[in-house]
């Protein structure tokens, strides 16, 4: 077990300290030992955090229950990972309020190239069952890793339908590693673990699966993904809160329509309606809405003489987009190692000139 490991679980239990606080800090020190550690004239200068949570931290002695989380950790061969941990999910780095640890038993790429969230009400309908299965089966040539919440419903025929098409498919939990709710889904999640899949979590052993844990655990459900599909769902309820979450977070939301006089799908439609989900009938209109289907073969370019002057950071994008055919937006900011702001400055200037153009999905290729 890495050394900092005490002092991130406990980061996480100090009062007034939040994830957005948290994250804050990380990005001001090495470790978060360091943070502890630090002085308090040092950490009521830091943006955000101020005398109070300066104190709080300062104050914070109780280091038993991180230790006791480690040796859990320990004995259930769980990874843990920090913020800063190079296999944390980076899409999630790009939402504000990032959970500062995640528990984690699997296999899956928690960073795989595609990643899809589907999401819907625990009391589906057949349609909504078949929707479900069609779609991941349709999916499984793609290798997308399927993300969902592990509850009845929508969201357990789509674990499912993953392993029967060999697809890794990772539940999101909204209570602790210790214990498994629902109960019924206990196999279920076993079956994904040993079978390259997963189940994860923000909350530490021993924390219930309370209703208002069901909201924060939403979040990572539609900020670990590219792309969140809704395929039933009312008015009311977790799904609607996800589809919020991700669009958000800029991230792309599709839902299936239904019969406008069926309840289940009340907001699905609504979602389509207001132009919150981009309506969808299958997997294909996924792909193609997302850029992730091949592109015919071309001839191939002449490669182009660029007379223009480019800054250093559209010089170091214009190359990454030379070595691969399309690029997501999250990968630009980890392989050109430039802040958001940057990227998303010089990738303006590239589409002003012509060099650059942009792809659904926030996906981007030289033009």
């Amino acid at each position: 077990m890495h050394p900092d490991l005490p002092y991130q679980i406990a980061l996480t239990q100090i009062p007034g300290i939040g994830c957005v606080h948290a994250k804050t800090l990380a990005e001001h020190f090495d470790t978060a030992e360091a943070i502890f550690k630090a002085r308090k004239s040092t950490l009521e200068n830091i943006e955000g955090i101020g005398t109070i949570r300066a104190n709080s931290i300062k104050s914070f002695t109780d280091f038993s229950g991180a230790e006791e989380e480690v040796k859990f950790i320990s004995k259930y061969k769980i990874q843990p990972l920090f913020l800063t941990d190079k296999y944390y999910p980076r899409r999630l780095l790009n939402c504000y309020d990032s959970p500062t640890m995640l528990y984690y038993r699997g296999e899956a790429d928690l960073n795989a190239t595609r990643v899809v969230s589907i999401i819907g009400t625990r009391s589906n309908t057949e349609y909504g069952k078949a929707i479900t299965e069609k779609l991941v089966k349709e999916l499984a040539a793609e290798k997308v890793l399927i993300l969902s919440g592990l509850a009845f419903g929508i969201d357990t025929t789509a674990h499912k339908a993953a392993l029967k098409n060999n697809l890794p498919t990772v539940g999101v939990l909204a209570h602790g590693l210790d214990t498994l709710y629902p109960t019924e889904n206990t196999k279920l999640a076993r079956q994904m673990v040993a079978e390259g899949g997963g189940i994860i979590t923000e909350f530490l052993s021993g924390t219930k699966p309370d209703k208002h844990n069901f909201p924060t655990r939403n979040r990572i459900v539609a900020g670990m993904a590219d792309a969140t599909v809704v395929i039933e769902t009312d008015i009311k309820g977790g799904s609607m809160i996800t589809a919020e979450l991700a669009n958000n977070y800029n991230r792309d939301v599709f839902a299936f329509p239904g019969k406008t006089t069926d309840i289940k799908s009340k907001g699905s439609n609504y979602l389509i309606r207001v132009n919150k989900a981009a309506l969808i009938t299958s997997a294909q209109d996924l792909l193609e809405l997302m850029g992730w289907l091949p592109e015919p073969e071309k001839k191939k370019k002449v490669q182009r003489e660029l007379f223009v002057e480019l800054t250093a950071d559209e010089r170091k994008l214009v190359d990454l987009l030379n070595q691969n055919e399309q690029m997501q937006i999250d990968d630009l900011y980890l392989k050109s190692q430039l802040s958001t702001s940057l990227v998303a400055s010089a990738l303006l200037s590239l589409e002003l000139q012509g060099i650059v153009m942009s792809l659904p999905g926030k996906v981007y290729k030289l033009a």
